[in-house]
């Protein structure tokens, strides 16, 4: 029989990547919601209890989305068991990409030519793109990149990407840096994020505005995301890290 006392020993011996962002009322955030805020119930001055109340969007910083946030008849957050968001993970670097040209969007290709170098992405894996992006997070203005017509210029997924992830890889998440699974200039073009609709109308999840992907190998590590069981919820803020193999 497994230890499994000796299996977290093991995990401990490795390093463990926080992928989440800190929630305030700077961050940036898509423009359909408010800005987090904040009521004090009682203190420890005058009620001996710190407690609060907090008004926060279901898209508020490192975040889960489940497909019931675009797809109808698909499933809500509470719905996404345990075993879908404890994964292998397989991060796909694009930095050097994205550095030349902001609105970049992954292709078939860049997934390709990662299979090539790594393997076939496995079935059940969570994969990310990572675009560096995440290090604007400090600023709103510079997250967006938003240029005199209007387009942000922002990375992230083109459909066929999502569609070869989909269905010829039976992955079951992804992942990316940015606000949207769409670049901006494609979401743009297409007046709505039809990338992002496509992926959670296949019933699948995924995770946005994470951090320190660039910390994260491309194989050989495993992706934890908690989330709180909100009955019927379209997504949430998450808390999202992973377990890094050791480099000999």
């Amino acid at each position: 029989m497994t230890n499994l006392h000796d299996v977290l020993k093991m995990l401990r011996g490795h390093k463990w990547v926080n992928l989440t962002h800190d929630v305030t009322a700077e961050i940036p955030i898509y423009h359909t919601f408010n800005p987090l805020s904040q009521g004090i119930i009682s203190t420890l001055e005058d009620g001996r209890v710190d407690s609060r109340e907090y008004t926060i969007g279901t898209s508020h910083g490192t975040h889960i989305d489940a497909p019931k946030h675009f797809a109808a008849g698909t499933r809500s957050l509470e719905e996404i068991p345990l075993e879908e968001r404890v994964l292998p993970l397989y991060v796909i670097h694009l930095e050097d990409k994205v550095k030349e040209t902001p609105g970049y969007a992954v292709t078939v290709e860049d997934i390709k030519a990662f299979e090539s170098e790594f393997g076939e992405l496995p079935a059940g894996s969570f994969v990310a793109f990572s675009s560096g992006w995440y290090k604007r997070f400090y600023d709103s203005a510079v997250f967006k990149n938003v240029d005199e017509s209007g387009t942000e210029h922002t990375p992230g997924w083109s459909i066929p990407a999502l569609e070869y992830l989909s269905r010829k890889r039976g992955v079951t998440a992804i992942g990316h840096e940015t606000l949207n699974t769409d670049s901006g200039v494609e979401a743009a073009e297409a007046g709505f994020l039809d990338a992002e609709l496509y992926w959670l109308a296949e019933n699948k999840y995924q995770v946005e505005l994470m951090a320190n992907l660039d910390q994260v190998p491309a194989v050989g590590s495993i992706i934890f995301v908690t989330v709180p069981h909100i009955h019927g919820a379209p997504g949430f803020t998450a808390e999202v890290f992973a377990i890094v193999p050791n480099v000999d």
